[in-house]
């Protein structure tokens, strides 16, 4: 019997694939941007055939992923103001099996804690068309969000001069939940947390 992917081969196949199809070593020269002749001419095709020769590729991993139940999770660690959180995500190019949801959800309350402890003080803004405007909100309206939601991640950008911690709280599958790909089954909503006069920077 072959031996399974692990999470990690897996990422590292997809990051060596990703770099194949970039450097046009792997092109699908079936694929049009959009079907219409008129719309296509104005797109440089080497491009689409790229994007979706990657496409392609991924979508196989994530069937191996289903078929073999190898995880899509991976774990982070973050520490801010003297305050230390590992917390699991699923890596931005595979998906998250059932059972990964499980754990994602499990840890939801820790993340939302820590995200509360380390922003105390901060102002908060909520993301809005898609991240292109934010809407100052209140403590309790995080509280109302996260209540909504089904599982959370991290972001932090930025340094002691500047810094802003993101919050995304989502719902449904991860690797659709970004970009309203998956909406309204999949979704997100991301809360910044920014040091007070400050505006995100997204």
């Amino acid at each position: 019997m072959s031996e399974v992917y692990s999470t990690e081969e897996l990422i590292k196949i997809l990051a060596d694939e990703r770099r194949a199809c970039m450097n046009g070593q792997r092109l699908n020269l079936a694929a049009s941007a959009s079907g219409n002749p008129l719309i296509d001419r104005f797109l440089k095709p080497d491009g689409i055939q790229k994007f979706s020769a990657y496409r392609d590729f991924k979508a196989a991993v994530h069937r191996y992923q289903q078929q073999h139940q190898v995880s899509g999770l991976i774990w982070r660690q973050l520490t801010l103001k003297g305050q230390t959180l590992r917390y699991p995500v699923v890596d931005e190019q595979l998906m998250a099996l059932k059972s990964d949801l499980e754990i994602l959800k499990a840890a939801k309350d820790s993340i939302v804690a820590f995200w509360g402890n380390v922003t105390l003080g901060m102002d908060l803004y909520l993301s809005i068309t898609t991240g292109k405007e934010f809407r100052q909100i209140m403590p309790d309206d995080v509280g109302a969000i996260a209540y909504r939601t089904e599982w959370a991640n991290l972001f932090q950008h930025g340094n002691s001069t500047f810094l802003e911690v993101i919050l995304q709280l989502g719902w449904g599958k991860p690797e659709e939940a970004s970009y309203k790909q998956g909406w309204p089954t999949s979704g997100s909503e991301y809360i910044h947390a920014v040091n007070p006069g400050k505006r995100p920077i997204g």
